[in-house]
């Protein structure tokens, strides 16, 4: 069984179902994107996974555990971490502060896990006295992709972590993203700049009205003619 295993998945909102059937899974050190057009269900599909959406179908388990039932503040603990697309820091408290506020978890010393932060994102030790609100875009996102690091998760869940910043800086977070993957943490996202996610994912999935559509390698989708045509402009 993967690491992270979504089968099933059918809910949505109130009487509306957004998933039909929808599975999602993701191996140790992976990182799996989910792309689509608006409206697809790629952001409600994660936060049916992170528990902030109750399934009237379906299992979600992680490690070969269900974790269905699970609030989301009980995910954190089995080893999820979650950066949502917007409202992901707290503007009025320092880039350190932000930091600390995902360690809240921790009984144990976490100076090292912040240390593993900072090492991965420079700019931060540098503005670490900085409100987090007054930060570019870019470095929001990197504050707030830290703060889920001290939680020391095992899956790291980014919801359109380039939305509003520039290409270089979407390169730049790309090349992070890697980075964490490396480490054997696993990723997984959900991104409009399909393109350049499928380049840098080792699995990708095409929803459509809530429906897995394509599911398969980064490399073999961005080569599908008919996934370039329909979801990739060409």
């Amino acid at each position: 069984m993967s690491f992270l295993s979504a089968r099933a998945m059918t809910g949505g909102y109130g009487a509306t179902d957004i998933l039909h059937g929808c599975a999602i899974a993701v191996e140790r050190g992976e990182i799996a994107v989910i792309v689509g057009p608006n409206g697809a269900g790629k952001s409600t599909a994660m936060k049916a996974i992170f528990g902030m959406l109750r399934l009237r179908e379906g299992e979600v388990r992680l490690d070969g555990e269900p974790i269905t039932a699970l609030s989301p503040q009980e995910r954190v603990r089995r080893g999820m971490g979650f950066v949502p697309q917007v409202n992901n820091v707290f503007a009025s408290m320092s880039v350190a502060e932000n930091l600390e506020m995902g360690a809240f978890i921790r009984e144990d010393d976490y100076s090292e896990t912040m240390e593993q932060v900072f090492s991965l994102f420079p700019i931060l030790y540098e503005k670490r006295a900085q409100a987090a609100g007054e930060l570019s875009g870019g470095q929001r996102q990197q504050v707030a992709v830290g703060r889920a690091l001290m939680t020391r998760p095992k899956l790291l869940m980014l919801d359109e972590p380039t939305a509003g910043v520039s290409p270089i800086v979407m390169d730049e977070l790309f090349d992070k993203i890697i980075e964490i993957a490396r480490t054997g943490i696993s990723i997984l996202m959900v991104e409009q700049n399909a393109r350049q996610a499928l380049n840098i994912a080792d699995k990708g999935y095409v929803l459509v009205q809530g429906r897995n559509r394509y599911t398969d390698t980064g490399e073999a989708l961005l080569a599908d003619p008919e996934v370039r045509r329909t979801f990739l402009g060409g």
